[in-house]
């Protein structure tokens, strides 16, 4: 009888020959790949989602797209195995991760679970106890299996069972590539352009952002989260935010994004950046947008400005004065 194994493909190296050693095992391979909003390397045809869907199709292989949702934003703000050096809550997203595929087994038929995590590799989530504790709380313990490390644990039920031959399993562990790289050339892996992928969870500059989402927020959306990636964020109120585009890019996306309620602002007169506020507003709220706005724009000094204000199906324009120094606007930006 021939085995399925499940397979969590990121589009990166490790995954990637974790599924290609399965294949050549003679095991039945499906992917599950997860969306995050904190993935450095997610665009809309480009990234690990779009990586991994490329991978799928050329070993021929099924994939289902998942995408985290409210519950990981709850499990983000209050980890039970806390946080590494930024917000990011490694131990605790691979469990999610892993319970979600436990559960989707059902569904697939698959017999196990395999990764492409390499022991020592991440220093919080790859050391040999936290990996232990992974497989434990994710209750996928004797099913989940990692090809690239097998032999620096026990063997798996898949193992010991003989659906898959333990001697043709690996012992890669550490933080160097080059292992990886030279069975990628054995196994004739080709073009893995986000080999390491990335958090935005564990980068210094973004995690004040996640914070202020998460202490000025009545009900979490993950579409707070996903605007984070673009633009200059600044606190206006409590529940009011600007957001500033930093590029033509940026000013896209942000056009894209605005929804019901929200207010888009430019300055008429010159070359400007799209401003969106969001959340609660008023009269004082769009004044202070504004101002920001101009410190972004070539506006003269204390001149006054004409503002074109768009909300919902109404156009106006306001008077305002380029009257905020440096200073000033850097009070209210979110680091």
């Amino acid at each position: 009888m021939k085995r399925k194994a499940l397979a969590l493909l990121s589009g990166g190296l490790d995954s990637t020959l974790a599924v290609k050693l399965m294949l050549d095992l003679g095991i039945e391979v499906e992917a599950l790949n997860f969306t995050s909003p904190f993935c450095t390397c997610t665009g809309k045809n480009t990234g690990c989602k779009s990586e991994a869907v490329r991978v799928a199709q050329e070993f021929d292989i099924p994939i289902k797209v998942m995408h985290k949702g409210l519950d990981y934003l709850e499990i983000l703000r209050n980890p039970r195995h806390g946080y590494g050096k930024g917000l990011n809550p490694c131990v605790d997203c691979r469990i999610y991760l892993l319970r979600k595929a436990k559960e989707y087994m059902a569904e697939s038929g698959a017999d196990f679970v395999i990764t492409g995590e390499v022991l020592g590799q991440r220093p919080m989530s790859q050391r040999r106890d936290t990996m232990r504790v992974i497989e434990r709380e994710s209750g996928l313990e004797g099913l989940l299996l990692r090809p690239l490390s097998a032999h620096f644990f026990d063997p798996t039920i898949p193992e010991s069972e003989g659906w898959v031959d333990r001697d043709k399993l690996l012992a890669i562990k550490g933080r160097s590539r080059k292992d990886q790289i030279q069975l990628a050339d054995d196994l004739d892996v080709k073009n893995y352009p986000c080999p390491a992928g990335g958090c935005l969870l564990t980068e210094p500059s973004f995690v004040p952002k996640v914070k202020d989402v998460f202490d000025h927020s009545e009900e979490l959306n993950l579409r707070d989260f996903r605007l984070l990636k673009i633009g200059r964020h600044f606190r206006i109120a409590d529940r009011t935010k600007a957001i500033i585009g930093r590029s033509e890019a940026d000013n896209h996306l942000l056009e894209a994004a605005i929804q019901p309620g929200e207010t888009a602002i430019t300055w008429l007169d010159g070359n400007t950046p799209l401003g969106v506020i969001t959340g609660r507003q008023g009269q004082e709220h769009l004044d202070l947008a504004c101002r920001i706005l101009l410190r972004y724009t070539k506006a003269e000094p204390s001149a006054t400005c004409r503002i074109n204000v768009r909300c919902n199906d109404t156009v106006q324009v306001l008077s305002v004065v380029n009257n905020m120094n440096e200073a000033a606007v850097e009070s209210f930006m979110v680091a």
